[in-house]
């Protein structure tokens, strides 16, 4: 059954960043947020428990990495065609075995090697398609971002092996929300502070209320109680399972040619299936 929760929570997650692209429309990044942020942190409360000063110090130091993750996330899917940051999405494995190589000393066997190999080639074909519809990896706001995205990622879920070795999955999901929307909210109080000092260049746009914010907070609320489910059963394989939930770019990818009317959708889909193809090698190889 651990599967089936898998594959739900991967369905869920996708749809979770659609209805975050179609929330940029009326609303800045940080509004999106902060909104649909603090509307999973109040779905959470009755899990809330005390813990130790240290463990909410680390929950503090993983929301700021989660909050960087989000907002050049958001700042990626704002600037560049869905389909192309549902691909770029899908590198995130490579670049967590490549770190976590390099921080325990360990050494790329063979079938890590190929799936590097793979990833990498990849994405110089997604640059070369994106070249077409206008957007240069290398001078684009919207790939920074992502690439900061992804790189605060990695390091929230290197963290993440770590702090789960002693928190309860709920006291780490609870809290962080909860310090993920404060520290959202403190980022748009400074931009408020930067307006009335700096200009209006500096203020967000005012917020707007759409319906997309609370269903972004039930959609990924439900996909990571999934994934802890799944976790939890006997004979979960937590390789495989993050396999599984790499596929939530595929409903992404879909969403986007669908929903959006993007160009080059074939060309995007073959390479997003070669770039799923090398994460499978990775797994393979990390098993």
């Amino acid at each position: 059954m651990w599967v089936a929760y898998t594959i739900l929570s991967a369905v869920l997650l996708g749809f979770y960043d659609v209805a975050k692209k179609r929330a940029l429309r009326s609303n800045d990044v940080l509004w999106v947020l902060l909104v649909s942020c603090a509307f999973t942190a109040l779905m959470l409360c009755p899990w809330l428990e005390k813990g130790p000063a240290s463990h909410h110090l680390q929950l503090v130091c993983k929301a700021a990495l989660v909050t960087a993750s989000w907002i050049g996330g958001l700042v990626g899917m704002k600037y560049l065609p869905l389909t192309t940051v549902s691909t770029l999405k899908a590198s995130r494995p490579m670049f967590v075995v490549l770190f976590s190589l390099l921080l325990f000393g360990e050494r790329l066997n063979l079938w890590q090697s190929i799936g590097v190999l793979v990833v990498l080639l990849s994405i110089f074909l997604l640059s070369r398609s994106s070249r077409a519809e206008g957007v240069r990896f290398s001078h684009n706001k919207g790939v920074a971002a992502m690439t900061v995205s992804i790189l605060a990622g990695v390091a929230s879920a290197l963290f993440d092996k770590y702090i789960m070795g002693h928190m309860e999955p709920l006291f780490v999901q609870s809290w962080t929300n909860i310090y993920i929307t404060a520290l959202l909210g403190i980022i748009i109080g400074i931009k408020y502070i930067a307006q009335k000092y700096c200009g209006r260049e500096y203020a967000p746009r005012p917020f707007k209320w759409d319906w997309y914010l609370p269903l972004i907070a039930v959609l990924i609320t439900a996909a990571d109680f999934l994934y802890f489910y799944a976790l939890s059963l006997d004979g979960a394989l937590l390789s495989v399972i993050s396999l599984i939930r790499r596929g939530s770019v595929v409903v992404v990818f879909i969403c986007g040619a669908l929903l959006f009317h993007e160009h080059r959708i074939k060309e995007k889909a073959a390479v997003l299936g070669l770039m799923l193809a090398g994460v499978t090698l990775l797994m393979v190889g990390s098993m």
